[in-house]
């Protein structure tokens, strides 16, 4: 399940603490805090333009990881990340939520296709975009990154 994460529940996870009755995974977190403040940052920005910005991944009530819009709509194109904690890594969470994402983008009249980029030696998430349908459409070398693989799902 994914529910869209708000600026509260990114205070909550900031501070340690799991939002809406939910749990969080105890023996790792979803995001080292740094990473969490940057993914806040971004939804607040995108959030300004474009909504819903960010959700958590939801399993058996516990936040085992967060997708967000990487950028501002542009052209239709929805551009995503996700991440899942690493001891909730291999179980399927990661292709479950790009899946109901994809879901609720072909909902959504603002939203043409779904893109998303992975590192080129992440053959799991290649594999999660490739399950919920996305093509390879090219490559490009990110400055923090490095090489990337990028892909597209089209939804409308």
């Amino acid at each position: 399940m994914i529910i869209e994460a708000t600026e509260s529940d990114f205070d909550a996870l900031l501070s340690g603490i799991a939002p809406r009755r939910l749990r969080l995974v105890p023996d790792s977190p979803i995001a080292p805090a740094d990473v969490l403040q940057m993914l806040a940052d971004l939804a607040n920005g995108v959030r300004a333009h474009f909504s819903p910005s960010a959700w958590m991944i939801i399993e058996g009530g516990e936040i085992v990881g967060l997708c967000s819009v990487v950028r501002i709509p542009e052209g239709g194109e929805l551009h995503i990340g996700y991440g899942v904690a690493p001891t909730r890594q291999g179980m399927g969470a990661a292709t479950r939520a790009v899946g109901l994402l994809v879901a609720e983008a072909q909902r959504d009249t603002r939203i043409s296709a779904v893109s998303a980029e992975t590192s080129i030696d992440n053959i799991a998430s290649q594999r999660v975009l490739e399950r919920n349908g996305f093509q390879r459409i090219g490559e490009r070398v990110d400055a923090q990154d490095g090489p990337v693989i990028c892909w597209k799902a089209v939804t409308a």
